[in-house]
């Protein structure tokens, strides 16, 4: 039985990630100038009429922050979203069938982890033209093959279950049983591979094109630590150009890995009940792993 309280690390993150969705979704409607547009002198410091500063070329941080918000979480959410879609459906698969197409599904597996995914996505997205399909293609890519793992071996600890048993017994396809009654019971840890491939999507999506390996054209986070880098924002002081976007990066990362560890706190008893021995440790003053003084009794 899980318990329906929400985790204070879940509550932190989903307001966060909140904070940042409303953002993407109405922000480009209230920002108050466009983005892309030279609105006043290069590089001002945060001001009334700027409330972020100006860029190397004279655009409002904000409204560019606002806007690479919108961009860079869609492809970072859509990655994700495919990346787990497809590591489902091959280590479903392999953990199921077994044999043969369990070999064949694994090595391919393996072949694609062995091949380091960040020097493989530089590589593809300076082969591939600009542009977000592209993009998603070389995230993709890059990003399945960890997730397949994952639940493949899940699934081999599944398929022995009763209630798999069962649906062979009652005549019922392999893949009726993989998408009936095996994904349906691991929905928790599709839930934590698809926060991992967003975290990666977006972390991975931003740094290629901070390398200048996307469409520079488009105003995403990447695009906006790109220009501030070729501005050499460093070197002129003009941290304002640097630190909203890369706030943002990072908080939208923390928050995905808070609600993922609340998640495994719910879904998994023993990590609930040391965060609740722990909590009641601490309502007493007592810090978990400090020495308890022992006293004895000379009477």
């Amino acid at each position: 039985m899980t318990s329906t309280k929400i985790p204070r690390k879940a509550a932190v993150g989903l307001v966060i990630l909140g904070v940042f969705f409303l953002m993407a979704l109405v922000g480009p409607l209230v920002a108050p100038y466009d983005p892309s547009a030279f609105v006043d002198i290069p590089l001002q410091p945060p001001s009334r009429a700027h409330l972020l500063g100006t860029t190397g070329q004279g655009q409002d941080v904000w409204s560019q922050t606002i806007a690479g918000a919108r961009a860079s979480l869609l492809v970072g959410f859509v990655a994700g979203l495919a990346m787990t879609t497809i590591g489902a459906i091959v280590g479903a698969v392999a953990g199921t069938f077994g044999g043969l197409v369990d070999d064949a599904l694994s090595l391919l597996t393996n072949v694609s982890l062995v091949i380091p995914g960040l020097p493989l996505a530089v590589v593809l997205a300076a082969y591939l033209p600009a542009g977000t399909k592209a993009l998603l293609v070389v995230l993709v890519a890059t990003g399945w093959a960890w997730n397949a793992r994952v639940i493949r071996a899940q699934v081999l600890s599944l398929r022995n279950k009763d209630f798999v048993a069962a649906a062979i017994v009652t005549g019922e396809s392999r893949l009726y049983i993989v998408f009936r009654e095996i994904l349906p019971n691991m929905t928790s840890v599709l839930a934590s591979c698809f926060i991992s491939a967003t975290v990666y999507a977006i972390g991975a999506q931003v740094g290629l094109e901070f390398l200048g390996l996307g469409d520079m054209s488009v105003v995403t986070w990447g695009t906006n630590l790109y220009w501030a880098s070729n501005d050499a924002a460093l070197l002129t002081g003009a941290w304002w150009t640097l630190v909203p976007t890369g706030l943002s990066v990072a908080l939208v990362g923390t928050a995905l890995v808070l609600v993922s560890f609340s998640l495994d706190e719910i879904t998994n008893p023993r990590l609930r009940a040391v965060s609740d021995w722990a909590r009641a440790l601490a309502t007493r003053g007592i810090r978990p792993g400090a020495s308890t003084p022992v006293v004895r009794d000379h009477g």
